[in-house]
């Protein structure tokens, strides 16, 4: 049985008060429309179609760039006229078999085993509705049940709703799956008689109904798998419960959180035994903190590996970006470190406060403890690199790289022209500019002689 899937992503969202496409708005670091997709890629679809309306070429252009080995396809609804209006505009890419799941742009975090089950409870002549219980079902279309409580009559939109219809608080969820020859032959019917003047999907359940089609209902796990958002207020709500949720799986896994409230993963966290992670971190894209990691307040760590026994001291941001970063075990990064990408440090390698590496590896035992820069470098075994110190790696045009052999010393603001390399065991004295290679084993300086003037006398302020 053939599977399509339907994402309607056409709606404006006013009450977002914003420029930018509703469901192109971040939870988690994602774009909502992009935590569907997500998910429904899991699932054994032959199609997937978007429909588009409201800033759709961003839309379209954004979901290609982010899922550009999916066959997605789109569609536009313009203008919008409603939910049943959105899915006409999907059926003419529609086959005339199989089942056809439905789903919200901006209801992110449906889960892949919620949809299948609305699928399978489809059968591929049922028409299933995914519902669900809320304490405040306001703004929700009520699911309207015969005497016995079991058989679907209907559902009624909020606007449309009477007062004894809005007191029952089981909502339909904008999701449902059917079997798509039937949904096809209820779209055309589908009218604008309602008090909105619009073309409501679930129109289609009485027509099911009439149809002698049986009208089935599947829940969710949990509740905020179906919540949607259509304010900034709502969408805050759903980053706290979701952030939540994911603190709470890593602590079911051993992993110590100081406070869950004050957590964040906008990505993938792996994690080994006995990690520490301190308040108001946030871990983005793909991080893996190996066993006895500790991670101190407000980091913000970005694609990388961090290594067994490693210390992350607060305020320490590393972003490994496309490139990666990697801490080696034992080492110690921090406070106020930066690590750029393609940063590749080995074992026990010591970065101080304020201290920034970028495209460079540092083998085991390698200290810049302050106040440095390293770009482009190559550093051995065991050196010291100074504070103030660090490599002119770019020359206006090209990058060039620094070579820093084993053991070697350099003083405190140094400026290591490159290319160039300093030879094993070099020390390299305090305030030098090095702009030739420094042999191994020798002190080497470049710097201005010192003198002093006798009888200088410092410029005073004129008096007025």
């Amino acid at each position: 049985m053939s599977l399509s899937i339907v994402i309607m992503a056409a709606g404006k969202g006013t009450r977002m008060k914003s420029s930018r496409p509703k469901v192109l708005h971040k939870l988690a670091g994602q774009a909502m429309l992009a935590h569907v997709i997500g998910t429904t890629s899991t699932l054994s679809a032959q199609r997937q179609v978007v429909i588009t309306g409201h800033g759709a070429e961003m839309v379209e252009s954004e979901m290609r760039a982010a899922f550009a080995q999916q066959p997605l396809q789109f569609v536009r609804q313009e203008p919008q006229l409603g939910t049943g209006h959105a899915v006409q505009q999907a059926v003419p890419v529609l086959p005339d078999e199989g089942v056809t799941l439905i789903l919200n742009g901006d209801t992110p975090l449906i889960e892949a085993g919620t949809a299948q089950a609305l699928v399978d409870a489809c059968r591929g002549d049922h028409l299933a509705l995914l519902t669900i219980r809320l304490p405040d079902p306001t703004g929700y279309g009520r699911i309207v049940r015969d005497a016995s409580g079991v058989k679907v009559l209907g559902i009624v939109e909020h606007k449309d709703a009477t007062p004894e219809q809005r007191e029952i608080n089981e909502v339909y969820t904008g999701m449902m799956a059917a079997p798509t020859a039937m949904l096809k032959r209820w779209l055309a019917r589908l009218t604008n008689n309602n008090a909105q003047g619009e073309y409501y999907l679930t129109d289609v359940v009485a027509m099911a109904q009439a149809d002698g089609v049986p009208v089935v209902a599947a829940q969710p796990r949990d509740e905020v798998e179906v919540l949607g958002v259509n304010s900034p207020a709502q969408l805050a709500d759903l980053e706290r419960r979701h952030q939540r949720a994911q603190a709470n799986k890593l602590m079911e896994q051993g992993v110590r959180l100081a406070d869950p409230a004050r957590f964040d993963l906008r990505g993938q966290l792996q994690c080994g035994q006995d990690v520490d992670i301190d308040v108001n971190c946030i871990f983005e894209g793909q991080v893996r903190l190996g066993n006895n990691v500790q991670i101190g307040a407000h980091c913000v760590i970005r694609n990388a590996v961090i290594g067994d026994g490693a210390v992350i001291h607060p305020f320490t941001h590393i972003d490994g970006d496309t490139l990666g970063a990697t801490v080696g075990a034992g080492s110690l990064i921090g406070p106020f470190a930066r690590l750029r990408p393609g940063a590749e440090l080995a074992e026990e390698v010591h970065i101080g406060n304020f201290v920034e590496v970028k495209n460079s590896t540092m083998a085991k035992g390698a200290k810049a403890n302050h106040l440095a820069y390293l770009g482009d470098a190559t550093v051995g075994e065991r050196v010291n690199y100074g504070a103030g110190s660090i490599t002119a790696n770019y020359d206006g045009a090209n990058k060039h790289r620094t070579v820093i052999g084993n053991d070697v010393h350099v003083g405190s603001n140094c400026v290591l022209i490159a290319p160039v390399t300093l030879g094993d065991g070099a020390t390299i004295g305090g305030g030098s500019t090095i702009s030739k290679d420094a042999p191994a084993g020798q002190l080497t300086v470049a710097r201005a002689k010192q003198v002093s003037l006798a009888g200088w006398q410092r410029p005073q302020k004129t008096k007025r």
